[in-house]
């Protein structure tokens, strides 16, 4: 018998009934439920690094707004599918002082999250020219997002960016574009799950081909502001969050305000579409939506089928903590700096016991230390380390489904793992070492 923090007799029956013909690739949502389930049998305190839940929290303008929103009677009322107004001129005004950007508030679009975000997205992007056939996702990225994809049968395509950073990423594009069957990319910065930054330079060469090819780019921002190498907090002053609709026209940007607002539970983000964009008219838009303006087509077309509407309270505490960051009174960059010390710590204890990391720097820069990092260790495929973990008392994803060419490592969150565990995860981790001699 296997003597492992958590009863390996226990761990290898939830794997054998999990439904799943490997654990280790299982969807994010997959793993959580493993986990869950593990916890329950065992009573062991799982290291949760497997779901990107924000650990800290919620901003307190945003819970303020909220409880006053419903005192006043907001629950009883059906919101505007295109947001309130007040909501949509923060929106604007969060755009141009922290990120240098202008936009008209009609193209300032709540959304029920990035994920709801995502998906009208690809309904609309991806439906204005017939002749194209789908999205390019600029790897390693969230899986759900490709899921949704399949969903709406849309065709896609993708390659890990990784291994082609600056100038080289000019060239790479050059193969999919010049296809002429590319209708959106999409990419997130920071990137989840490695971490990295897309510089001004590869943002520049994203925004210029996607004016050329006429492809419109989602950019996700899921983690604004959260490369704590720069310092973003100062709303109207530089630096400014690296954005590509400094490069393009051609844009719709996700913020969610989950991880750094921490305001996950209420379901609520923002979309943002350049103003070229929304008043922009694609004639193949007509085959599904009531008009072939852009920005009409997206609200009235797939935000009215997919919600009728954001949560109104939901839309209040949104307001609040826009208004809060925009007038200086609420500094959120800093509330969620704990990430980046946590990840440092936690770099540190997997680096010593053997583990590797898998993205270990950002275009000859060192890697920052944020929401998430990835690990290998050597001898394991990602999938037999999620799996192998899991005896160890540690929940992880495996890189193979983010779309990642490294198929050798894992990605570990750390905004769910408290100070208090890092002692634990230690002395997992050392056991595991032990156990798995490299």
């Amino acid at each position: 018998m296997r003597k492992t923090p958590v009863d390996a007799t226990v761990v290898e029956e939830v794997i054998r009934t999990s439904c799943l013909e490997r654990v280790g690739r299982g969807s994010i949502r997959e793993i959580v439920r493993t986990v869950n389930q593990l916890q329950e049998r065992t009573g062991v305190r799982f290291i949760r690094m497997e779901m990107g839940v924000p650990g800290l929290d919620p901003a307190p303008p945003g819970v303020e707004a909220e409880i006053a929103a419903l005192k006043r009677g907001v629950a009883s009322k059906y919101p505007m599918i295109e947001g309130v107004k007040e909501l949509k001129e923060e929106i604007a005004r969060f755009a141009k002082l922290f990120m240098n950007i202008e936009v008209d508030p009609k193209g300032c679009l709540p959304t029920v999250g990035s994920m709801m975000g995502s998906m009208a997205a690809f309904m609309v992007a991806n439906r204005t020219d017939p002749s194209k056939e789908g999205t390019l996702f600029l790897d390693p990225g969230f899986p759900v997002q490709k899921q949704q994809c399949h969903v709406l049968g849309h065709t896609f395509r993708s390659f890990d960016i990784y291994d082609h950073r600056g100038p080289k990423l000019k060239d790479k594009l050059f193969e999919y574009l010049e296809t002429g069957k590319v209708s959106s990319i999409l990419y997130s910065s920071p990137n989840n799950p490695a971490w990295f930054i897309l510089t001004e330079e590869e943002l520049q060469i994203i925004g210029e081909m996607a004016t050329e090819y006429g492809v419109i780019v989602i950019e996700d921002l899921a983690y604004f502001g959260m490369d704590f190498r720069k310092d973003y907090s100062r709303p109207g002053e530089p630096p400014y969050q690296p954005t590509v609709a400094r490069y393009t026209d051609n844009y719709l940007l996700l913020i969610s305000s989950s991880k750094s607002f921490s305001y996950a539970g209420q379901r609520v983000g923002m979309m943002i579409l350049s103003d070229y964009l929304y008043n922009h008219r694609f004639p193949a838009l007509k085959r599904y939506f009531p008009s072939s303006e852009f920005g009409y087509a997206m609200i009235y077309g797939a935000l009215y089928s997919l919600s009728s509407g954001v949560s109104h309270s939901s839309q209040w505490a949104l307001q609040g903590i826009l208004k809060a960051a925009n007038d200086g009174e609420y500094n959120f960059v800093e509330e969620v700096r704990e990430y980046g010390r946590k990840a440092k710590v936690m770099k540190e204890i997997f680096l010593k016991n053997g583990f590797r990391l898998v993205y270990d720097n950002d275009v000859g820069e060192p890697l920052a230390d944020g929401f998430y990092f990835t690990v290998s260790y050597p001898g394991l495929a990602g999938v037999e380390l999620v799996e192998e973990l899991l005896y160890y008392g540690i929940g992880s994803i495996s890189l193979e489904i983010t779309g990642s060419s490294r198929t050798e490592g894992i990605r570990a969150c750390v905004s769910q793992v408290m100070p208090d565990q890092f002692k634990d995860l230690e002395e997992r981790l050392e056991q595991f070492r032990k156990d798995h001699p490299s």
